[in-house]
């Protein structure tokens, strides 16, 4: 069947061929760089490079297009280069197509490490730590930096099965960065396909589809997918989608997938494709066969002479043996990796040369009925022995000791305190909140980094930098600070001498109370931290652990090691991690002073004791010889009376949730404080209000404290 169609957009699109019994397409289109027949998969070079593979396997491969990520390019080489060298074409020298995602994945993959509103996503960068904002505006201006022949709008991705509110929420905002994006590309010859989304609601995807294709994009690509569903989900979905939208543009299915998910979304009305598998599991020593997937590490290889697989002519399956490509794999050599990501590339385009032939025969039903078996096959040659049916697992409890995992109407989760009702983080997701309100706010980043010009004996005598965690809980705050300096500390070679320091912590009975960091362990670029955990109940962490797929930024060894062992401390760079179980008020004492506090116990209503006038006097006489911060969410009058009252300076913090503000606490000697500092409004609200005093204050100190609070306010608390 043959079908002449308007030949509108960018990419003088020309649909040639649909399947009979089928919705299976062929195409072509045109860049400005090649032509492009479909369906096609795209070989996913992130990073301006392919893993494993160079230019001359690439072109010998025969791939058309290749995927770049905006995201990832913006931090490293950065704009600047692109606009240099002309583009990712004259840069890394490929003269076929290239298709950019946005950087809206990273949205979704990241959780950890940005912030999302109307105006973007910010991020922190993994290469410097620096913030970055990646608005619409800045992901089209860099893919027209980049010069790729397809650039994508910016988009908000959410997993596939998320309540309606939020699915709704994010495909809004991804139309508001669809429009943006596409008044950014202005009049570049670039094409711009715009992104459906709403995860696994069908009235989302319509609205959506509805919008998007009265917008004129040059394309449209399928999102929210292979997030989360189901594979049964992912088809429908997927088919669902592919009917919404123009018969005369092209139909990108994003991140999709393994030879059968093509094949299958094919047959549902796809053209486009891009996944990591080819190259990823190659490295796993996994290859994609004619009969099959096949599982190189498997001992039934090592004595083989057969190659690869027979029905491909590529030069691996025509020059190395089972065997051989068995012990590379096993062996752990990087050519292993190499041959078998060419070779699975080979058998990816092969499929989609096939698939295209079958179509404009007018085959494709039947080729797709056949393919199927074969492609769901796996070491058809030598299958593995049937193994003993195991009793299904008992569902993971939900609840340990006065805990429970609490799901947020948000859609992510949380911990709860039974006794009480109180709620770790109850409104917002708790890993931006830790983001937002301890680590940015505390400029965390900036300060684990020494600055580059200092002289090697200047550097070595840098101190840790002590961070206090008051309130581990499901260990979100800390492992913020793991995150953050683990992602600041790729890429730089750490000289270490970990042999006393580690000795200590396979002892934690005996480590230390105090940081020990010798002279040697401090690297060229990064302050070493200690971080202090004071927990007196380990049952909220060890809930959240046991639920990985719930609290994905627990997946991570150190919060294991700290629940064994007591203490975690990073193989390549200076970062120890220290449990202080017990009660707080009791510790706090017994530990040096700390340059960081993130202060986040329960509630007044639970932990009253912390809020205390006792306490905080008792923790500013611990601090008051150093440059101390201490960051909390709390905002009454009566902490930050009690505070500044204990001698502190106060401040206003960041707002999080429903708080407009948080609180900001600091020791006269802290040099650089920028926070905004209590206005003389907060002292006349402190007059008026009906709690003024700090909690545990007798009356006899009332008269002497108010009278300390409203001179050491003119003093050292007025505005900036």
């Amino acid at each position: 069947m043959i079908f002449e169609v308007n030949r509108t957009g960018r990419l003088n699109f020309k649909l040639e061929a649909v399947a009979q019994g089928s919705s299976a397409r062929a195409a072509r289109f045109q860049t400005l760089h090649n032509e492009v027949c479909t369906p096609v998969f795209m070989p996913v070079g992130t990073q301006a490079t392919v893993k494993s593979q160079n230019l001359e396997t690439l072109t010998e491969i025969g791939s058309p297009v290749l995927l770049a990520n905006t995201y990832h390019l913006l931090l490293r080489p950065g704009k600047e280069v692109f606009d240099r060298m002309g583009g990712i074409h004259p840069f890394m020298g490929w003269k076929k197509s290239v298709l950019t995602d946005s950087g809206g994945f990273q949205i979704f993959s990241l959780p950890h490490s940005r912030d999302v509103s109307d105006e973007g996503a910010l991020f922190r960068s993994y290469v410097d730590g620096q913030l970055i904002l990646l608005s619409p505006e800045v992901s089209i201006g860099m893919q027209k930096a980049i010069g790729s022949d397809i650039m994508m709008v910016l988009d908000q991705c959410v997993p596939s099965t998320v309540d309606y509110s939020v699915a709704l929420e994010a495909m809004n905002r991804t139309h508001l960065w669809a429009q943006r994006s596409k008044d950014t590309r202005g009049d570049s010859s670039q094409a711009l396909f715009a992104i459906v989304q709403g995860a696994c609601y069908s009235d989302l995807r319509r609205q959506s589809a509805d919008f998007l294709t009265q917008k004129e994009f040059d394309g449209f690509a399928i999102g929210g997918l292979a997030v989360g569903e189901s594979k049964a989900l992912r088809e429908d979905f997927t088919g669902l989608s592919a009917e919404l939208l123009p018969e005369n543009r092209p139909r990108y299915l994003m991140g999709v997938g393994t030879p059968l998910d093509i094949l299958e979304a094919v047959h549902r009305g796809v053209d486009l494709f891009d996944c990591i598998l080819p190259t990823a599991l190659a490295q796993r020593g996994v290859a994609f066969t004619s009969q099959g997937k096949m599982q190189l590490r498997r001992g039934v290889y090592k004595f083989s002479e057969d190659s690869l697989d027979p029905g491909c002519y590529c030069k691996v399956c025509k020059t190395y043996s089972r065997a051989y490509l068995h012990h590379l794999v096993k062996a752990e050599e990087p050519l292993g990796w190499s041959l078998l990501g060419f070779h699975n590339l080979t058998f990816y385009q092969n499929l989609m040369t096939d698939i295209r032939q079958h179509i404009l025969a007018n085959t494709f039903l039947s080729y797709y009925q056949t393919q199927r078996g074969v492609l769901q096959q796996s070491d058809p040659e030598f299958p593995s022995k049937p193994t003993r049916r195991r009793k299904s697992r008992k569902s993971i409890p939900t609840n340990l000791g006065d805990y429970e995992v609490h799901r947020s109407p948000m859609g992510f989760y949380a911990i709860r305190q039974i006794s009480s009702g109180e709620i770790m983080h109850s409104v917002n997701q708790p890993e931006l909140e830790a983001e937002r309100l301890y680590i940015q706010q505390s400029r965390f980043v900036d300060r684990i980094q020494i600055h580059s010009g200092l002289a090697p004996e200047v550097s070595e005598q840098v101190l840790p930098w002590i961070v206090w965690d008051v309130g581990l809980g499901a260990a979100t705050n800390a492992m913020s600070v793991i995150r953050n300096y683990e992602q600041v500390g790729q890429g730089v070679i750490e000289q270490r001498e970990t042999s006393s320091f580690r000795t200590r912590c396979e002892t934690p009975s005996q480590h230390s109370l105090t940081p020990d960091f010798s002279p040697g362990v401090i690297g060229k670029r990064l302050r070493p931290v200690h971080l202090v955990s004071f927990e007196k109940d380990l049952d909220s962490l060890r809930l959240a652990l046991k639920h990985p797929s719930l609290f994905p930024y627990l997946r991570h060894s150190a919060p294991y090691r700290l629940i064994e062992q007591g203490c975690w401390e990073s193989q390549d760079l200076p970062l120890r991690w220290t449990l202080i179980f017990g009660d707080f008020l009791q510790e706090f004492q017994k530990m040096s002073a700390p340059n960081l506090i993130f202060y986040d116990p329960f509630s007044y209503k639970t932990d009253s004791l912390f809020w205390s006038w006792e306490f905080f006097q008792k923790l500013y006489l611990h601090c008051s010889s150093q440059a101390t911060e201490l960051f909390t969410y709390s905002a009454s009058t009566q902490v930050r009376a009690g505070l500044m009252g204990a001698g502190f300076i106060v401040a206003k913090g960041v707002g999080t949730g429903p708080k407009k503000e948080s609180t900001v606490a600091f020791t006269p000697w802290v040099q650089d404080a920028t926070y905004p500092r209590l206005s003389e409004e907060w002292i006349d609200r402190w007059r008026k209000s009906s709690a003024p005093f700090p909690f545990g204050m007798e009356d006899a100190e009332k008269a002497d404290f108010q009278k300390k609070l409203i001179e050491q306010f003119g003093s050292s608390c007025g505005a900036n």
